[in-house]
């Protein structure tokens, strides 16, 4: 891999689960190659409680966690990005801002776990599925060759990791 650090967006809906997770997982995997954000179409007011006690209970921590507008990472002045990852839906279909650094964007589409319903246990199963699609989609993102790849080859792969879902 190259000395180059990438910079690596996600989105969500409201940036206090898979977006922050997401975040959390890259920050740590992908040190330190890659430094992760998160952002939010319709940002929360704080992170969400299932998702702080699923970060903490597995070694990562949720203090330097806040949800985030997405609009704080398009501005002119706002830190170059080398790719944009939506989660939600919601965030794909809304009109982003020019990126600053024109970066590879691609749809994760990651299920919701704020939205499971049931059992409490059912619920940390849902946020445990999660963390466990995003973590397994970074372990491949950050194992490309990116130095290698051009653009084009690189938008394909990223595509292709959002496409793919976990074996039964």
């Amino acid at each position: 891999m190259s000395d180059k650090v990438f910079h690596v967006l996600f989105l969500s809906q409201r940036n206090s689960a898979r977006s922050m997770i997401a975040e959390a997982i890259l920050n740590r995997i992908g040190h330190p190659h890659f430094i992760a954000y998160s952002a939010g179409v319709d940002p929360a007011s704080g992170i969400d409680p299932e998702t702080r006690e699923l970060l903490s209970a597995t070694g990562y921590s949720p203090d330097t966690l806040h949800p985030k507008h997405y609009r704080d990472f398009g501005a002119g002045d706002a830190q170059k990005l080398d790719f944009v990852f939506t989660l939600s839906d919601t965030a794909a279909g809304e009109p982003l801002p020019e990126w600053p650094g024109l970066p590879v964007t691609a749809h994760w589409a990651s299920s919701d776990p704020v939205a499971a319903t049931g059992e409490p246990w059912e619920r940390k199963q849902a946020f445990s599925r999660a963390m466990a699609e995003l973590e397994r989609r970074l372990k491949i993102f950050i194992n490309l060759p990116l130095a290698s790849l051009d653009r084009l080859s690189i938008q394909s792969h990223v595509d292709e990791i959002g496409q793919s879902k976990p074996k039964e």
